[in-house]
């Protein structure tokens, strides 16, 4: 039925909405059971490409990339498959005008794509929410009873303990058992926390730790400060590796957040346009089924 009807020669408009909400939840349920069937098979494929054997496991770098394309397939094939539904399920609309039809359809199918790609992206936020807060849960418990352990320990931070026992690692192997280097660690350790916070190691700061470790390890003072140097490059360059991997991932993250809204818009034409499709199909359809019965048949 058309947006205008006549009333006494006086066109009003038709008391009928214009939008069928049958045939777009029909398509979006269609889209959405899909969607996860082919996710699920996505992830028993994928799990076929790990193995905890080294050696036999496809690079971290292609199962990425492929889960990617396989996100992208799932969500055209159900986006395709929703809309067709939600064109192909309506009613026909009488005395309403061709374009006005395409309108229809191609707002149908869209209606029908957004429902079931909010339904799917709150499911899978959903799940990685109860995941994380499974791993925020382990996580809370290995950090107290870490701290639970720290309270009775007088080692110096587990942050910093590596490079200054490296530090003061003696020239040759003590057989004192008496050795007690325990101030010395603590105060390097809090150097070392301090300098890492302002982002850089003085000079004065590099004498004073190849001091310690001069006369705690009996090295010359040269290969102290030789020591001090590597030690101190080891820690840049694990500063330097962290932030490269920091930046990596941002890099990562923004390639696929355009790559999802871009396949996200693609869907959304997909869905529209099959739901066009299908309004067309069964439009046709009907008219060749009427004029096949004709006014005598």
């Amino acid at each position: 039925m058309s947006l205008l009807e006549t009333q006494g020669g006086i066109p009003v408009e038709s008391s009928r909405s214009a939008i069928s909400w049958g045939p777009i939840l029909g398509g979006a349920f269609a889209a959405i059971g899909v969607t996860l069937i082919l996710l699920l098979l996505g992830s028993g494929v994928g799990l076929t490409m790990v193995s905890p054997w080294s050696g036999e496991s496809s690079s971290a770098a292609t199962v990425g990339i492929t889960a990617a394309i396989w996100l992208v397939v799932v969500q055209w094939l159900s986006s395709a498959l929703g809309g067709y539904l939600t064109g192909r399920l309506r009613t026909k609309w009488a005395a309403t005008h061709t374009d006005e039809v395409f309108f229809r359809d191609t707002a149908h199918g869209f209606i029908s794509w957004a429902i079931s790609t909010v339904f799917v992206v709150g499911f899978l936020a959903s799940s990685l929410t109860s995941l994380a807060g499974a791993g925020a849960s382990a996580a809370g418990a290995a950090a107290t009873a870490a701290t639970a352990a720290s309270t009775t320990s007088t080692q110096p931070d587990l942050a910093t303990s590596y490079f200054t026992d490296a530090l003061l690692r003696p020239e040759r192997v003590s057989t004192n058992a008496s050795r007690d280097d325990g101030a010395a660690s603590a105060e390097i350790s809090r150097i070392l926390l301090n300098d890492a916070a302002k982002g850089e190691i003085p000079e004065g700061d590099r004498t004073y730790i190849a001091s310690i470790v001069a006369a705690r390890s009996g090295l010359s003072e040269a290969d102290a400060r030789t020591r001090v140097d590597a030690v101190l490059k080891q820690i840049d360059d694990a500063k330097v590796a962290a932030q490269t991997a920091a930046d990596k991932a941002r890099k990562a993250a923004a390639t696929t957040a355009l790559v999802g809204s871009i396949s996200l818009l693609i869907g959304a034409f997909i869905a529209s346009a099959a739901a066009a499709l299908g309004g067309r199909q069964r439009d046709d359809e009907e008219d060749v089924l009427l004029m096949g019965r004709g006014p005598f048949a």
